[in-house]
């Protein structure tokens, strides 16, 4: 072999060398990616796939179902009625920033009357109601209210220290007029420093045997920290029964709250 030849091989050995060192750099990182939450795949801490462990969402099979405590629909004026889903979420620390759901309604002889969909949150770990107001049925009385989720709820992990930070009090529930045109008052107190958007507010009225007699909502853009606001129900026509309990459920999406 001669010189020349000899030096050509070392060139091209070299040369295989470089390219070969340079591309291992290139594809290594591909092939060789730390574990995250969004690589859809299970890796690293992950119960599942991208979820439980160190990431933000859990896994389904890790949470409880949202149990459906009850649905009703009140009647406002003939015709046209309030629903309400009465709900617990047994999750303490998750919650669900958007999910679909449904009411659905039937007479008394179970016929199909018709349903109303809608969007909601889920607030971590307590009672909340769900209200859709104004159903219109005609000269049909929805005896049948029944009330579902129509999609997988995609839950969030909420540090207690947000969820603990973030509350909402409730004070000097007073009713009015019950016999003829019910008009419901009372104060709702942020007890944070920090803003709370987009407040919906729920009341439900209940018997002495807590059988719930009517419900009203109403909303507040803000509730500034550390802020006092009033709020009131009113109702068209008297109650079908004497109220005894009054149940007023603040709720907010906790993913929409800022603290900073």
């Amino acid at each position: 072999m001669t010189w020349a030849l000899k030096r050509q091989i070392l060139y091209i050995l070299v040369f295989l060398l470089f390219f070969g060192l340079f591309g291992f750099l290139i594809i290594y990182p591909h092939f060789n990616k730390p574990p995250t939450c969004f690589d859809g795949r299970q890796n690293g801490t992950e119960a599942g796939v991208d979820c439980g462990g160190s990431c933000v969402k859990a896994c389904t099979f890790e949470t409880d179902e949202v149990s459906v405590l009850w649905a009703r629909s009140f009647m406002v004026v003939p015709g046209r009625y309030n629903a309400v889903a009465y709900l617990e979420n047994h999750n303490k620390n998750l919650a669900v920033d958007k999910i679909k759901y449904q009411f659905r309604f039937a007479d008394k002889d179970n016929i199909y009357l018709g349903r109303r969909e809608g969007v909601a949150f889920i607030p971590p770990g307590r009672n909340f109601a769900i209200f859709e107001r104004g159903v219109e049925l005609g000269n049909s009385e929805p005896v049948y209210t029944t009330f579902s989720f129509t999609e997988t709820p995609n839950w969030i992990s909420v540090s207690n220290t947000k969820i603990n930070q973030l509350q909402i009090l409730v004070s000097d529930i007073n009713l009015e007029n019950e016999t003829t045109s019910p008009r419901l008052s009372a104060v709702l107190k942020n007890s944070s420093l920090f803003n709370i958007p987009d407040v919906s507010v729920v009341a439900i009225l209940y018997d002495a045997k807590h059988n719930a007699i009517s419900a009203s909502s109403t909303y507040l853009d803000e509730l500034a920290g550390e802020e006092e606001k009033i709020i009131n129900f009113t109702w068209p026509l008297p109650f079908n029964g004497k109220t005894v309990i009054r149940e007023i459920l603040p709720a907010y999406n906790i993913f929409k709250v800022n603290l900073k």
